[in-house]
């Protein structure tokens, strides 16, 4: 499976930027997408995922600000993200978790990551 991802950039602060993903492969079905991010020298946090049956969960500091969604029949996934903040600047990696088969085990995937840099 690969995840190919972009929509990164530099924005000034407040503006809005939409990180897109495709994955392609051999896939049955996307349990999880979403997005995580790391600033260097910190670890990988969770920014927003959403699963098949429309569950979502964000990171607090975006609630209200990113939104995630999903075009399941295209195996896409999306991140909206408005007024954003210096803060949030990061590589952000888009994660998949997927099924090759009905009876295979869920394997986790990442993307090569895109820089996302906010000025202040």
């Amino acid at each position: 499976v690969q995840l190919q991802a972009s929509g990164g950039g530099v924005v000034q602060a407040g503006g809005s930027l939409r990180l897109s993903c495709a994955a392609s492969g051999s896939i049955f079905s996307i349990n999880v997408m979403g997005w995580y991010r790391r600033v260097p020298g910190n670890q990988r946090q969770l920014v927003a995922t959403l699963t098949n049956s429309g569950n979502t969960n964000y990171v607090d500091s975006v609630k209200g600000r990113f939104t995630v969604s999903r075009d399941n029949a295209k195996n896409t996934v999306n991140l909206q993200m408005n007024s954003l903040k210096p803060e949030d600047t990061a590589v952000y990696y888009c994660n998949a978790v997927t099924k090759r088969y009905a009876w295979s085990t869920p394997t986790t995937y990442w993307g090569q990551g895109t820089l996302v840099t906010v000025s202040s």
